[in-house]
């Protein structure tokens, strides 16, 4: 399954990269052409984005690597540096030149705007190979939602695969992109104030800084060490609960280690009476139980612990800032 959504994920990328690459060479023609500053902030976006959609690549292949010596937990968090760098990339060559362009265009000499329709032409073809761009990543995105039972927009915010998010994101940001370059450029043409096409050049900058900070933080929250999917922590813990060998469940920590893998580390109460040999059979058989309930759980830990322990309770409420829930 995780090798199948790999191959949907890189092919959603390819696709965006060949769409991005082909409109950003056409886009800076017609910028050249036109002497549009929205046409041209355009331009930077599209490179902008086959940036990212090359650095989106590197992250898929990278994180794939099994895990070795130097790296026991695997290289899976990669994917979230690779694609922290995108939105970064996002916002240094496409939103800071499209500001700059827009604010010189305000703020400057009059500009004359010619041959308007091929600024037109382009940006209606643009809209197309972005649309079919975009709509992939959609039919990705709602196969994936629909196998987790969840709606699009949920899947979005805790999904933790930041490819198809990132191409997501970005398509949309080049769509409405390309509505405020048209808008500019038909504003231009209609009154001759080259006011409209900077104006539109500084929205498309506000646009992508946008998009920018979204990606940054998501991937800056899987980088430090987000917790697994609350769904799969829930059910991790009702599961450890009704072990008949449990008696609470002290402290269930996970974190997302990469896409599709879950570190797990459970501090339980166990019966008394049970003989370090028979403890041992019983952590084997719940971590076997556990794996297959939640097939993305990569590592799981289990810490026998007395839960009336003050030192452990202390730093459980510590992290918590309240009481956990304790299942009996």
């Amino acid at each position: 399954m995780a090798s199948e959504e790999r191959s949907e994920s890189t092919l959603t990328v390819l696709v965006a990269l060949g769409a991005n690459l082909a409109v950003g060479v056409v886009k800076l023609v017609a910028g050249l052409v036109t002497g549009s500053a929205a046409m041209l902030s355009e331009a930077a976006h599209s490179v902008a984005d086959t940036l990212t959609e090359a650095l989106l690549l590197t992250a898929l292949r990278r994180s794939s690597r099994p895990a070795d010596r130097r790296h026991p937990f695997g290289y899976g968090k990669e994917r979230y540096f690779w694609s922290l760098l995108a939105a970064v990339s996002i916002f240094t060559s496409g939103a800071m030149f499209a500001f700059y362009q827009g604010f010189s265009t305000i703020f400057g000499e009059e500009r004359e705007q010619t041959s308007a329709w091929v600024g037109y032409l382009v940006l209606g073809g643009a809209f197309v190979l972005e649309g079919i761009s975009l709509l992939r990543a959609i039919r990705q995105i709602r196969g994936e939602s629909g196998a987790e039972r969840r709606s699009p927009r949920e899947y979005l915010r805790l999904s933790d695969d930041p490819t198809v998010k990132t191409v997501f994101f970005e398509d949309s940001a080049a769509l409405i992109g390309l509505a405020l370059a048209f808008a500019g450029i038909a504003l231009h043409d209609l009154t001759g104030a080259s006011f409209w096409d900077g104006l539109a050049s500084v929205l498309i900058g506000v646009l992508l800084a946008l998009v920018a900070y979204v990606l940054g933080r998501t991937n800056k929250g899987l980088l430090i060490g987000r917790q697994a999917d609350p769904a799969v922590v829930r059910s991790l813990r009702e599961h450890l609960a009704d072990v008949p060998e449990v008696l609470a469940v002290v402290d269930l920590l996970t974190m997302v280690t990469g896409t599709d893998r879950i570190l797990l580390c459970a501090r339980v109460d166990f019966v008394d009476g049970l003989s370090s040999g028979e403890l041992e059979h019983v952590c084997v058989r719940i971590a076997g139980e556990l794996a297959d309930r939640v097939p993305d759980l990569d590592e799981i830990f289990l810490e026998p612990v007395p839960r009336e322990d003050p030192d452990l309770r202390a730093r459980v409420l510590a992290r918590y800032g309240r009481r956990p829930p304790e299942h009996h």
